[in-house]
């Protein structure tokens, strides 16, 4: 027995099928990227470290078989200070809420700048601040990137840097010739301008020598062998 097929039918479907398929398609609208805050992890640029590695007793020891006595721990930093050049002229001349402006962006810049280079941010001194890294070379570049990011503002920074070994004093502060040193370069240096004691080969390729000179330092004297340092211009930057 022979059965017949609906060829118009099946050709109708073929045809609605096929007008269907002819028709565009409307592509997804593509998700926006997702954006991930990627978080920074800097080494351990804090005292708790120098204290546990340096540690000869116990460290886990019940309270009556720890040492009662006292204990200092010398390390070797390098400092860096920096503050607004005559912050209290601009005060007076600006006024209050533009001085408070101002210092919150030093703050914000010095805090952000800090983390990335690994340095650590020991303590603020009202319109200035007390840096210290680890390692020269990434402490004298924040004090160079701070010059730098003011070197066109209507208030500019001054930074002194020094390093060296220095006591560090319950826990978070440090006692030391490169201490004051570093705070007596920066009090001595002009606006827009690095003095620093340090090595040729620590200074980033973006920092230059002026020369050297010696600084006269109130109580102290004669300081020979500082630095002028410099913020390369751009096109000697690229060369």
């Amino acid at each position: 027995m022979c059965h017949s097929v609906d060829v118009t039918k099946s050709k109708n479907r073929k045809d609605i099928a096929t007008a269907s398929d002819s028709q565009p398609k409307t592509e997804p609208r593509p998700k926006p990227p997702v954006e991930l805050l990627q978080p920074l992890i800097a080494k351990d640029t804090g005292p708790a470290k120098d204290w546990a590695e340096a540690a000869q007793a116990d460290q886990i020891a019940p309270p009556h078989e720890l040492s009662e006595e006292e204990t200092h721990l010398k390390v070797k930093r390098t400092f860096c200070f920096a503050d607004l050049s005559k912050f209290t002229a601009f005060t007076r001349n600006n006024g209050p809420h533009a001085a408070v402006a101002q210092l919150g962006e030093f703050r914000r810049i010095t805090r952000n700048v800090a983390a990335k280079r690994g340095v650590r941010v020991a303590k603020w001194l009202g319109d200035g601040v007390m840096l210290v890294g680890t390692e020269a070379s990434p402490t004298i570049a924040l004090g160079a990137h701070l010059v730098y990011a003011f070197s066109d503002s209507e208030i500019q920074v001054r930074v002194g840097i020094a390093g060296g070994i220095a006591l560090l004093f319950e826990g978070d502060d440090y006692i030391g010739e490169p201490v004051n040193l570093a705070a007596k370069l920066c009090a001595a240096a002009e606006p827009d301008q690095i003095l620093a004691v340090a090595e040729l080969a620590d200074l980033p390729s973006w920092v230059s020598s002026e020369d050297n000179v010696t600084v006269r330092i109130k109580d102290v004297g004669a300081i020979g062998g500082v630095r002028r340092l410099k913020v390369k211009p751009r096109t000697a930057q690229k060369s």
